[in-house]
């Protein structure tokens, strides 16, 4: 499937071997495999040999970091098929996700920041707003909150400081992120890169689905079991840079995009493996995503159970979760991406006038 083809396509070669012999696939999940089994690999049956013990086993045996040749980033044309083939992969992940089963369990949020001061963790967080007026969030399940903690202090100890970009967003938060201009209009222009010219509303609906998380059941903000980090170095502040900012929208933002250096992507590599030591599995799409306990995290692992964490409507006041109970449905619906593409083209013709 493109799915699938994406992920394997330059995936190191234990793991391709893994592919073609599932019964040696170990049952944990390996830190320094970048794509921690992929979807590929949720179906298949578990494995009865420790993971100690396969040969198979990338923490025992990591592979050369540096296994992913930088593509020329001059060539267009390579850019954009790359560009298409990740986001299509991207479609069919949302699309094995949401009939996934989930059990929530109502757990309620802990604050990333107190508990970090409270374990003596050096942490950052932004302070931008997320859109408009409204604040950033940072909180996560209870049940996650000291592993992100030992995150940070891994890196602490490492000579890093974890910075909280995001953590968990409300259904208000997530709707008007899909319309923010600075996000939708790089969205429109991506597309009608892609598409050669003004983009249908039908490729932007499609591409929003992956890149702004427009159904609540695959936006993990929202179940509360994701956060968005950048990392810096602890002496001078200096960002461990992945070869672009957050947020990076573009040929280059996905995990193992080839038109990053060697050097970036090794960053890339060692902060992932640090949250994946933790049970965080990492979003292939986006280098800065990662979550833990929810449908997608399950599928990304392998993990057949239910997940214990869905989209959920947080009561501040009493830390107390309610459900949705539609979480199929779009956030911001194929009409109202229709005038956001007509607003998006104006400001855009806009900008082109006053330059």
């Amino acid at each position: 499937s493109p799915l699938e083809a994406a992920l394997t396509k330059e995936c190191y070669p234990s793991v391709r071997r893994c592919r073609q012999s599932p019964e040696r696939i170990p049952t944990a999940t390996v830190p320094n495999c970048i794509y921690t089994y992929a979807v590929a690999l949720a179906a298949k049956p578990p494995c009865s040999t420790p993971p100690a013990m396969c040969r198979y086993n990338l923490t025992r045996n990591p592979p050369p970091i540096h296994s992913t040749k930088m593509t020329d980033t001059t060539d267009d044309t390579k850019r954009r098929a790359y560009w298409a083939e990740q986001m299509e992969a991207g479609y069919e992940l949302v699309q094995r996700i949401l009939p996934f089963e989930v059990e929530e369990c109502g757990e309620g949020l802990a604050d990333i920041h107190a508990a970090a001061e409270a374990g003596g963790v050096e942490m950052l967080f932004s302070d931008s707003k997320i859109v408009d007026d409204l604040d950033r969030i940072f909180y996560i399940r209870e049940g996650l909150v000291e592993d992100v903690v030992a995150i940070g202090r891994d890196m602490n100890a490492l000579g890093w400081i974890l910075k909280i970009e995001d953590g968990y967003r409300t259904r208000d938060m997530q709707t008007r992120l899909g319309r923010k201009p600075e996000v939708f209009d790089a969205i429109v222009q991506k597309c009608a890169w892609e598409h050669g010219g003004t983009p249908p509303a039908e490729l932007v609906f499609r591409r929003a689905l992956v890149l702004v998380a427009n159904l609540p059941k695959a936006g993990t903000h929202m179940s509360a079991s994701a956060i968005d980090i950048s990392v810096f170095n602890r002496d001078d502040q200096t960002e461990i840079w992945r070869g672009g900012p957050y947020i990076e929208m573009s040929e280059r933002t996905p995990m193992r995009s080839p038109f990053i250096t060697a050097e970036h992507l090794e960053n890339r590599l060692a902060i992932t493996a640090m949250m994946e030591a933790h049970g965080f599995v990492h979003f292939p799409f986006e280098y800065w995503h990662f979550n833990k306990g929810d449908a997608m995290a399950h599928m990304l692992a392998g993990l057949p159970a239910p997940a214990r964490y869905g989209p959920v409507h947080w009561d501040a006041a009493a830390n107390s979760v309610t459900f949705y109970e539609d979480s199929l449905s779009p956030l911001n619906a194929m009409s109202k991406i229709e005038t956001e593409i007509v607003a998006a083209l104006c400001r855009a013709q806009e900008n082109e006038v006053t330059r």
